[in-house]
């Protein structure tokens, strides 16, 4: 009991060489602290700053907590007085000796007149990487922006199952922050499975060697992949005058499509219309001309004729080759054989074996927009349908850039089919192994059912008062003195919140390399428009390509 006394003793007298003031209310987690004048604190006479991370000491304890606002009441006059709100974030409890962790939760509460004082490097050190390390290998994507010295770290574990969130304005840095954080886990887990939807291009060039790229020309996702829902947006959508009628006979006919090619009768009465086994296309028209065969009345011809030919329409478009092989070749499509390669595109899409790259970089971009949301929902269903039936032997990162786009907040924006499935993996998929990363512009605009689910969140700046208010509102109330900064932060600094960081904090992202940079930055317009760079022969090229005839 001796050397704790004295223990304490020397701590608060510590903290006095650096004080900043002294506590004079406590309410809840709140402390508000009276300071001294500039010229009588501690470090050059500088008061307390807002995110600034401070200490009481206590009797037992040291109290950590972050500085959510700082005013002067009568400024001016003698009675003047400087105040600062801190937020107590967690502590360390000296009774458990001199090493003791640092963590998270106060069960000591400062008293008043305790002293308030400014937290040192070695406070600092002690609070973010002793315990990113006790909890488990931890990776660094920068610098506190409190101290440049001391590191910034993830938790890999927490943050890939619980999901994590990258948000920010445009230009603020995502894509720069989201190759940084992914950079750093896979120079820890070199037999990693990360898919990525990449919707602009710009993350190949990022991850050269360690990524398999795959774009539209090499792609592929045969149609006997897609379930019921996906088959349904593509082939009746939203244009059919009578859109239940279509859907029931689209199940009927596939569904006997699927099973003319089982291997017996008892296989057959398993398969069902989300059942994914190959069937031919060739089979649809067969089937459907021997159901118009039997009809009496033309009224129920119509809804096979529409399915008929959205079939044939799909087959001739030769921008959906990746889903049917020889699209837009007449004789390709007869001669086709259908193959069951299903374990073929598991193995390159989630990359097993992992064969020295683990990511997965899905170019998009080449997608037509009117089936984007039938591809990624199948992108997102298989993600979590290969890690619920791997039993979580090979657990899968998807990572969703324009994430707002897939999974909208406004009912009315389309997308149903792919928010259902993120929503899924957001709520479901910890426990079967698929981790979901979010990356936005407008936080906003996402669905709350699935960015509720990301227990860490790096935001970037943020201008819209929108975003930061819908933000604010979905994060601990510690962290809310964090989020009134996000509209001053500079490109390459975030707010990082939740369980994969050791505490809330201020952060600045470690400069990536040039050529580990992603592909992201806006139209040269200030020097294309310097000289005309563009001739009337190029035309012929930008129409070829306009209309996919490469």
């Amino acid at each position: 009991m001796t050397s704790l006394s004295a223990n304490t003793v020397d701590l608060r007298s510590t903290a006095a060489s650096s004080a900043l003031g002294k506590v004079m209310a406590v309410a809840g987690a709140r402390v508000t602290g009276l300071l001294l004048p500039d010229n009588a604190s501690g470090h050059g006479g500088r008061g307390p700053y807002i995110g600034e991370l401070v200490k009481i000491v206590t009797e037992h304890t040291t109290v950590f907590g972050f500085v959510t606002a700082i005013g002067i009441e009568h400024p001016g006059q003698t009675s003047e007085l400087r105040k600062a709100e801190i937020e107590m974030v967690g502590e360390i409890n000296h009774r458990a000796g001199d090493e003791a962790p640092f963590q998270r939760g106060v069960t000591a509460y400062p008293g008043l007149d305790d002293v308030l004082a400014r937290a040192t490097s070695d406070d600092l050190r002690r609070v973010f990487t002793r315990r990113a390390a006790a909890h488990q290998r931890s990776a660094r994507i920068g610098s506190l922006h409190q101290d440049p010295n001391i590191p910034a770290e993830i938790m890999p574990s927490e943050l890939l199952g619980k999901h994590f969130a990258v948000l920010g304005t445009t230009g603020a840095g995502k894509s720069c922050a989201l190759v940084t954080i992914l950079r750093a886990i896979l120079s820890q887990h070199q037999f990693a499975h990360v898919i990525m939807l990449d919707p602009h291009d710009e993350y190949a060039t990022a991850f050269k060697d360690q990524a398999e790229v795959v774009t539209p020309q090499d792609l592929e996702l045969p149609y006997w992949l897609l379930n019921f829902e996906e088959l349904r947006e593509m082939v009746i959508g939203t244009g059919s005058p009578q859109p239940d009628a279509d859907a029931v006979l689209l199940n009927q006919v596939v569904t006997q499509a699927k099973r003319n090619l089982a291997q017996s009768p008892e296989a057959a009465a398993q398969i069902t219309i989300d059942t994914p086994v190959p069937y031919r296309l060739s089979d649809i028209g067969k089937i459907i001309d021997g159901i118009l065969g039997k009809l009496d009345r033309p009224a129920d011809a119509a809804a096979y004729h529409r399915i008929k030919e959205r079939f044939q329409h799909m087959q001739a478009d030769r921008r959906l080759a990746f889903m049917f092989p020889g699209a837009g070749n007449s004789a390709a499509l007869q001669g086709l054989v259908t193959r069951d390669s299903m374990a073929k595109i598991l193995g390159r899409l989630f990359r097993v074996p992992v064969g020295g790259k683990p990511i997965t970089v899905l170019d998009t971009s080449g997608v037509p927009s009117e089936i984007l949301n039938v591809v990624v929902s199948l992108l997102s269903r298989m993600s979590f349908d290969f890690a619920l039936w791997s039993e979580q032997k090979a657990p899968v990162l998807l990572v969703c850039e324009e994430a707002h786009r897939y999974a909208p907040a406004d009912i009315h924006a389309g997308f149903e089919p792919t928010k259902r499935a993120l929503s899924r993996i957001a709520k479901e998929g910890r426990k079967y192994g698929v981790s979901l990363c979010l990356i936005s512009q407008r936080p906003s605009e996402l669905a709350t059912t699935v960015l509720s689910q990301c227990s860490t969140i790096f935001a970037l700046r943020m201008t819209s008062q929108k975003d930061q208010e819908f933000l604010a509102a979905a994060l601990p109330e510690s962290s809310q003195g964090l989020m009134g900064e996000l509209a001053s932060l500079r490109n390459g600094q975030a707010i990082a919140v939740g369980e994969g960081v050791p505490l809330p904090t201020r952060i600045d992202f470690d400069r990536l390399a040039e050529e580990h940079r992603p592909r992201s930055g806006t139209a040269p317009f200030g020097t294309a428009w310097q000289q005309d760079q563009m001739q009337a022969e190029d035309l012929v090229d930008v129409v070829r390509r306009w209309r996919h005839l490469d």
